[in-house]
């Protein structure tokens, strides 16, 4: 069991050294971001006046029935255009793995974040990181992972060279212009639940928001990757103090976001009026904080209600100002599950008709009017 006697003091050491507030209103946490990131941060706060991304994981990679075809999109298939925000997940990288953990090969990867940069388009990064305590999966839930990993802990080298390699993929993303793609990276996903190491059942309050914090400065300042933006993100939650109760800063945070889900036909008005209520909730917190709101993760999988578009997520989205919504991925066909799993439609699905309805929502922004924004150009 590790232990980590000196997070108390260490606490107050990251608080004294690097306040949790503070930092303007037009600059993003990391105060040695790039100019195109800085510029992504400006804009994407500009954009919440405009309208709301529509984002899909995994979306240039493969779709039903289909992986690894040059230009492809179920998306683009259904709609006629590509989201304007791209998911991506790096678990395997601390690996040296050459996929990740959706058998994406990481080369593929790089091209696809340029591609989508060059595009105009947003791409967000999460890390489903193997347990650093034991080496086993990120749903691992032994207890005390999170305070191995501090300093102080037994596997914080370890932790630290798993940092090394993801920055080392960070600083190779780059665009046609030969610049740093900005990303919306989004580490320790969900926290508030309890199926990863850093989730709430595993560490305290204090444990995760040092773990945040160090994760950020290594970064950061260490290996000076100055391409990202910081996304919070959380499970269910009552409130906004308990959506904070693991925050670790204005300073270290340029995102605040929650992930939701439909699972049962039954439950969709209970979606929508949790999901609305957690908005409400969500905008009124990242206003108060100077931050970008974001609801990072939903979907159900299948879609079996074909009018789920406009009658259930667009009606729990309707009247809140977030700056992108993302749909989890399109997998296929399942061999162990022995069943399909995906969350966008292909042409030709029951749901295709309603979510063309909901592509036409003026209030809904894909690529193509994204573009008109140059969210990487300077707005000064």
């Amino acid at each position: 069991m590790a232990a980590f006697p000196n997070l108390f003091f260490i606490s107050i050491f990251y608080l004294i050294l690097f306040p949790a507030c503070g930092q303007t209103a037009s600059n993003p946490a990391d105060k040695n971001a790039s100019e195109e990131t800085v510029n992504l941060y400006i804009n994407l706060k500009k954009l919440l006046d405009e309208g709301i991304m529509f984002g899909h994981q995994d979306d240039l990679a493969y779709g039903i029935n289909w992986k690894y075809e040059a230009g492809r999109s179920d998306v683009k298939e259904v709609t006629g255009e590509y989201p304007a925000v791209f998911g991506w997940d790096i678990a395997g990288i601390e690996n040296d793995a050459a996929v990740n953990i959706d058998s994406v090969p990481f080369s593929a990867m790089r091209q696809y974040i340029k591609q989508v940069y060059d595009m105009g388009a947003v791409n967000t990064i999460s890390w489903h990181l193997d347990n650093p305590l034991n080496g086993k999966t990120a749903w691992d839930t032994t207890h005390n992972s999170v305070a191995a990993a501090l300093p102080g802990g037994s596997k914080h080298d370890v932790y630290k060279s798993w940092l090394d390699k993801a920055a080392v993929f960070f600083k190779s993303l780059k665009g046609s212009d030969g610049k740093a793609v900005p990303i919306l990276f989004r580490p320790f996903h969900e926290l508030t639940g309890n199926w990863f190491w850093w989730g709430k059942n595993t560490c305290t309050p204090e444990e995760y928001k040092a773990l945040w914090r160090f994760t950020f400065e290594y970064l950061a300042k260490e290996k000076k990757v100055n391409n990202l933006l910081y996304v919070y993100n959380t499970s269910s939650f009552n409130s906004s103090s308990e959506f904070l109760e693991r925050y670790p800063g204005d300073a270290y945070v340029d995102v605040m976001s929650f992930d939701s889900y439909t699972s049962e036909i039954t439950a969709m008005d209970h979606f929508v009026k949790e999901v609305d209520e957690s908005l409400a909730i969500l905008t009124q917190t990242a206003r108060k904080h100077d931050k970008i709101p974001a609801l990072a993760e939903t979907g159900f999988d299948n879609i079996p209600y074909e009018r789920w578009w406009t009658a259930v997520l667009g009606k729990a989205l309707q009247g809140h100002k977030i700056s992108y919504v993302l749909l989890w991925r399109n997998a296929g066909w399942m061999t162990r599950e022995k069943k399909y799993h995906y969350y966008v439609p292909n042409k030709g699905h029951s749901s295709a008709a309603d979510f063309l309805r909901f592509f036409t929502n003026g209030n809904m922004i894909f690529s193509e009017k994204l573009r008109q924004f140059n969210l990487y150009k300077s707005v000064r």
